[in-house]
């Protein structure tokens, strides 16, 4: 079992940052991709941004150029570093963890834009 926590998200002006965190525990060891993917009132949940432990890293068209993900392997963190944040990007965002084959979730943070 891998437990994830997010961490970071709330309430910001458009052009504004954030930065979420995402820590892994219990059975730590073999996560390979780790990510994030959001999910609006009303829509599909959908992949944000994603990296392999050895660092390639996939976004979303719509959230490339201003979002950095970027993981820390000896503490099992993932990060999400949220530049020119646009209301748009108003969602609860999630961490997820791909471990031999299963996939673990976080409870989920709540971003909000405010135009």
């Amino acid at each position: 079992q891998v437990q994830l926590v997010e961490s970071g998200g709330g309430l910001v002006q458009a052009g504004g940052s954030l930065r979420l965190s995402c820590a892994a525990s219990g059975n730590r060891f073999y996560i390979n991709t780790m990510g994030w993917y959001r999910q609006a009132p009303g829509k599909q949940r959908e992949l944000v941004a994603a990296i392999t432990s050895s660092g390639t890293t996939n976004y979303a068209d719509s959230v490339k150029g201003r979002f950095t993900i970027s993981r820390d392997n000896a503490k099992n963190t993932v990060y999400l570093q949220m530049n020119s944040l646009k209301p748009e990007d108003t969602a609860v965002y999630y961490c997820n963890a791909d471990r031999l084959g299963y996939v673990y979730w976080g409870q989920g943070t709540q971003v909000t834009v405010s135009s």
